[in-house]
């Protein structure tokens, strides 16, 4: 669950339960806030799972098993992914070296699952793994002024440079360590972590000390991801072959083997998945009295895109864009039609199948390509596809 429940109860929060753990929705009015982030700053407690691995071989074992190569500093990490035999993704996760331990952050489900798998595999390497979940509150802090906002509560060092370092230091009394994010919103951002029993103080100073700063929950989160043009786990990378989603960022070609290296080095010789990850502008249907302008009519994940009759892949996930005040989605397509698409204005034209047989009675929707991101803002999400190593 989340850790500090009571101060987002003040605050006014709605929950929900993702992966066995409760999050926060939305605060009110996510539209709204949504806004507020993209012009200012914004804190979220992040639903991290957290696995701690201890030991002298820590390193050189979790670098045999996932995509990405470990750092060996102190204050790096590391976007990787864990795979299985056929190139498939099982989990996404950040790793940080933290000096004499090793912090993975993943889906709030995975992180068990992967102290699991990965204590079948400890042999006679000195390698102690586990699950730390309710040991830490991480709080995301995102938006254009996040590293003013950072900067006016954090005492000891400036804030952390590149993506991925992280510092230690402390917000009023309570220790943190702030990590510089790696644009998932399409903005600037950090992460704050810290023990559980100081999240309550931390979460108030991000709040109401220093700079002003809004609280955003995984609706925003959701908005302002789907505008970065960023894949996330849950619906686009579970189970697919980091190719076909240009996860480059998370991929090291050149290091020792991990599982599903064969099948991931192979499609990247070949010059092309079988798919590509695309944004799609959709004419849904607004409705006018609602909140926050309401969407009907969005298609569904997995609802089939179609060009001239003919089905060429389907949406991951689709969203009303409070930045653009428009439908946009997600969408896996063949990858010869996407590079069509792309060349071609006058192709870019696709239309989503509906459901007009069904009680929700969504209709045929047209959908025209953009190029991600949808919003370009202060940062550019290291997850945006990327298919040619730019």
């Amino acid at each position: 669950m989340t850790v500090v429940t009571e101060m987002h109860e003040e605050h006014g929060a709605t929950f929900e339960e993702r992966g066995g753990r409760r999050i926060v929705t939305d605060y009110g009015r996510p539209e709204r806030t949504h806004r507020a982030v993209r012009n200012g700053a914004g804190v979220i407690e992040m639903g991290y799972g957290v696995v701690v691995v201890e030991g002298e071989d820590r390193v050189e074992f979790v670098d045999n098993t996932v995509s990405n190569r470990v750092p060996r500093a102190n204050g790096e990490g590391v976007y990787a992914l864990l795979l299985d035999p056929q190139g498939r993704i099982e989990t996404d996760l950040y790793v940080y070296n933290a000096g004499e331990r090793l912090l993975c952050f993943t889906p709030p489900d995975r992180a068990e699952p992967l102290v699991d798998d990965w204590s079948e595999k400890v042999f006679i390497q000195d390698v102690e793994l586990r699950e730390a979940s309710t040991d830490f509150a991480v709080f995301g802090v995102h938006g254009p002024k996040s590293t003013e906002k950072v900067a006016s509560v954090l005492t000891g060092p400036g804030s952390p440079e590149p993506a991925l370092t992280f510092v230690r230091g402390s917000m009023g009394d309570e220790g943190v360590t702030v990590i510089a994010g790696d644009g998932l919103t399409g903005e600037e951002g950090y992460e704050v972590v810290c023990a559980a029993d100081a999240a309550e103080r931390v979460f108030e100073t991000l709040l109401t000390f220093g700079m002003n700063a809004v609280p955003f929950g995984y609706r925003t989160w959701e908005t302002l991801t789907i505008e970065a043009g960023t894949p996330l786990f849950e619906t686009e990378l579970d189970g697919r072959i980091p190719n076909v989603l240009g996860l480059r960022n998370a991929l090291d070609f050149e290091k020792g083997c991990f599982v599903g290296q064969e099948v991931v080095s192979k499609v990247e010789n070949r010059g092309q998945p079988s798919q590509r990850l695309i944004g799609l502008r959709i004419d849904a249907e607004e409705d006018a009295d609602a909140d926050d302008a309401a969407v009907t009519g969005l298609p569904e994940p997995g609802a089939v895109v179609v060009d001239d009759d003919e089905r060429v892949g389907e949406i991951t996930r689709a969203d009303a864009s409070p930045s653009l005040d428009a439908s946009v989605a997600l969408a896996l397509v063949d990858y010869e039609l996407a590079g069509t698409l792309e060349a071609d204005d006058d192709a870019a034209a696709l239309r989503v199948q509906g459901e007009s047989g069904t009680e929700t009675g969504v209709p045929d929707l047209d959908a025209r390509v953009v190029q991600l991101p949808f919003v370009g803002g202060s940062a550019a999400s290291a997850r945006c596809p990327d298919y040619h190593g730019g």
